[in-house]
Order: structure tokens, then sequence, then C-alpha cells
């Protein structure tokens, strides 16, 4: 089975995010906005069994974090993806590296850069025009968040919560 580790932001971060994401992101339906922690990457069910214990370990020694969202960027010209810009923090960069250890296997198929999409998929003029009217908008959201999520991706290819896993908490 496919899974991944998630961090999803607070609704009103949700809600702005989506505004653009139902006309602009295929994945819409699959997925709420999210900042990834961890690639997919397969696992079975002994493997899971394995894993869970160092996540909430890593969870445990975890603080809360603070997350900047402070504007609109994009992996052009790699892919046509638009994204908010999740400033990368010494404590999301130290999580995201955790998450790279130990029983958790090392998956890292692009450099980590924080972020929650919001268009992607788009054509070459689309995502020109989709990029430059984004650019032009005033993107300043703070949100503390206090756990992350293992997901794991279902038939129809949509993800859905394995389990969460509370900051500072022993579960």
């Amino acid at each position: 089975m496919k899974y991944g580790i998630a961090i999803f932001p607070s609704k009103p971060i949700q809600d702005k995010a989506n505004s653009y994401r139902k006309r602009y992101d295929p994945h819409y339906a699959l997925i709420p906005p999210h900042i990834t922690l961890k690639e997919s990457f397969e696992a079975d069910d002994d493997k899971i069994r394995e894993i869970i214990p160092e996540l909430r370990k890593i969870a445990k020694n975890t603080s809360p974090l603070k997350l900047n969202i402070n504007k609109v960027s994009t992996f052009a010209p790699v892919t046509n993806t638009i994204y908010m810009k999740v400033e990368a923090t010494q404590a999301v960069i130290d999580l995201h590296e955790k998450l790279q250890s130990g029983e958790l296997p090392e998956n890292k198929e692009y450099g980590f850069v924080p972020h929650i999409t919001i268009a992607q998929k788009l054509s070459d003029q689309e995502y020109a025009d989709v990029y430059g009217s984004l650019t032009m908008k005033d993107i300043q959201l703070e949100d503390k968040v206090d756990r992350f999520q293992l997901m794991y991706q279902l038939e129809n290819g949509s993800w859905t919560v394995y389990e969460s896993f509370l900051f500072g908490k022993d579960d």
C-alpha cells in the first residue's frame, strides 16, 4: 500500500488554498490542502507497525510548529505547478529530516520545499495566466500546527488519514 506523511493547515488556510485548487488542481477531490513532509512510499502492514512507534517518538519530541505562508511560487520550468510557499523554518526542515531516518524509508526524490499546491498540470498558456494573476495577490498567512498525519492511498487515488501524531504527546 502507498503511504505518505503530511501536515494539514488550519481551516482558514485550507479554505484559501481550496479557493484556487477547485479550479486549477485536478487533485482537489483526492486530498485536502497539505504540506508534504514525506513523499509517498510503499509499505506492507508489518512495516507500518514498525514505523508507527517511530512516528510517535518523532511527534513526542517535536514542538508545535509556526507556519508562515508569504507568497505564491512555482516549480517551473520543471512542472507547471503553482503553490503557496511555506517558509522553510529550521523546525520544519528538522521534522522533514527526522522523517527520512530510522525505520522510515529514505525516499527524497526532490529537494524539500515546504508548500501547499494550489494549481498543477496546467497547459503552458493557462500556467502563465494563472501564475501571473496569483503573483499580484498579497498572501500573508500564519498558522500553528500541532500534529502530522500518516496518510494512505485508496484504490480510487484519494488519500485518507491512517493515524495522526500530536506534537509533544506520548500516546
